[in-house]
């Protein structure tokens, strides 16, 4: 049997190696190809002799490197020739690059709208709204986007929507709930920047942050513009009947009264471009698979519990301590080592009061509550946002096995204490469990890593 110390090592190698297989940069290589002046996107290629104008735009946590890794695979020549760009960025996320602007649209780790993402916004969709039919629109998005690329249809005010975005969040929304709202208050969501691209070519490099990668909820689906006039008006009716559902009183008259009106007239401009590719390029099965390939390089027997985890965070981390025990159950006498993984994002209704955390250590402290209740031993538990961030914290996530339990023991803390009033970070943070990794530039959900040990 190994030692925990080994088992926490090796859950961290495991994760890591996920998290390496989406990065932005490496996933942008792998799909764009340029051979001589043809550049190609899966199955699509291009002739870039005929345009004057490159056009790189975008947000996300990842997005930075993706922007650079573009220009590598244009090459110096068109880059200096050809490409223009602005992208919106975490401060934290700021890299150098050659043409492409990228703009701090936010502060690290604090994921929501601010002034500097409307600026950003704005002048990305007068950059793309100047190409002319030769040129070409290169997107890069990522998760975070939707965040980082506010641009408040008026008379909506940024201070309403995130008043808004900050009511859904605190009420325990999912990522397509928030994102669906965000995108009938927007200008650049829901296909409004391939709206005001004046180029005939659109190709958008994703990297999913959303289970089942829904194209439309991935940062608000900028580059997706809706199949018909129908379809924005019942996303408006649906944003309406959530936000009313969440009691009127708290929602800005604004908001309503404007989503309201929208259920009933439509804004929608004729041009688009005529060759729109959205390709995604990396998600959380690619993270998946690279974690179960590096456990069964370290002799683990790998359990994969698949992508689509979404439920409450608290919830979902006992169910998951519950399925390592049966795992356990199931194979007695052996000394065999598994190594159970599982991705998605699940959601955190917050209570009055709360404290400070996130999801990811939200699961792993219900995890250590169910540990200790049902006196789980040679059990290591880590949870991680692939974006390096976890709630507005500095942590990614958390780390736990019996060692952690037993210096909780001795500092007489109580995990379902903090468990209930929200208050993972300060239990993580007295036992020395938080996982710290700054931006990993890339954003594919939460990877949650199990390291089980069978011993008789």
């Amino acid at each position: 049997m190994k030692s925990e110390r080994f088992a926490a090592s090796d859950a961290n190698a495991i994760w890591q190696a996920g998290i390496e297989a989406v990065r932005a940069d490496r996933l942008v290589k792998k799909s764009l190809r340029r051979e001589g002046n043809h550049l190609s996107l899966g199955d699509c290629s291009i002739d870039l002799k005929p345009c004057k104008r490159i056009a790189v735009v975008g947000g996300g946590k990842g997005a930075a490197h993706m922007a650079t890794a573009i220009e590598s695979v244009l090459g110096k020549k068109i880059v200096d020739e050809k490409v223009s760009g602005w992208v919106n960025v975490p401060a934290d996320c700021l890299t150098a690059t050659q043409k492409v602007q990228l703009h701090a649209a936010r502060p690290g780790g604090v994921n929501e709208p601010t002034d500097e993402g409307v600026f950003g916004s704005k002048k990305m969709l007068a950059l793309v709204h100047e190409l002319e039919p030769a040129d070409i629109c290169l997107t890069v998005l990522t998760g975070g986007g939707s965040a980082l690329m506010p641009a408040p249809r008026p008379p909506i005010t940024l201070t309403e929507l995130l008043a808004v975005t900050r009511l859904l969040m605190h009420r325990g929304a999912t990522i397509n709930e928030l994102n669906m709202v965000r995108t009938a208050l927007s200008e650049i969501k829901g296909g409004g920047l391939a709206r005001a691209c004046g180029a005939d070519t659109l190709w958008s490099l994703i990297v999913s942050d959303v289970v089942g990668d829904p194209l439309p909820v991935i940062a608000s689906g900028p580059t997706i513009i809706p199949e018909s006039a129908a379809s924005i008006l019942r996303a408006a009716l649906e944003s309406l009947n959530l936000l009313e559902r969440l009691g009127t009183e708290r929602v800005p008259r604004p908001v309503i009264e404007f989503l309201r009106q929208q259920t009933t007239i439509v804004d929608c401009p004729a041009h688009s471009p005529k060759s729109i590719v959205n390709q995604i390029i990396g998600n959380n099965a690619v993270a998946l698979a690279a974690a179960s390939e590096k456990a069964k390089q370290l002799k683990y027997k790998v359990i994969s519990l698949g992508s689509d985890h979404q439920g409450e965070a608290s919830e979902e981390g006992r169910k998951f301590v519950e399925r390592c025990c049966q795992i356990r159950q199931m194979n007695p006498g052996t000394t065999d080592r598994y190594c159970v993984l599982s991705g998605g994002e699940p959601v955190v209704a917050l209570g009055p009061n709360p404290g400070k955390g996130g999801r990811n250590q939200q699961f792993v402290l219900a995890a250590v509550v169910e540990m200790a209740a049902c006196a789980a031993h040679g059990l290591t538990i880590l949870s991680g946002g692939t974006d390096g961030e976890d709630g507005p914290t500095d942590a990614a996530g958390a780390i736990a096995d019996t060692a952690l339990l037993a210096r909780a023991k001795h500092k007489n803390l109580d995990p379902a204490q903090f468990l209930q009033r929200h208050d993972a970070y300060s239990f993580f943070n007295a036992c020395n469990g938080l996982l710290h990794t700054g931006p990993t530039h890339t954003n594919v959900m939460d990877l949650r890593v199990a390291i089980v040990e069978v011993t008789n």
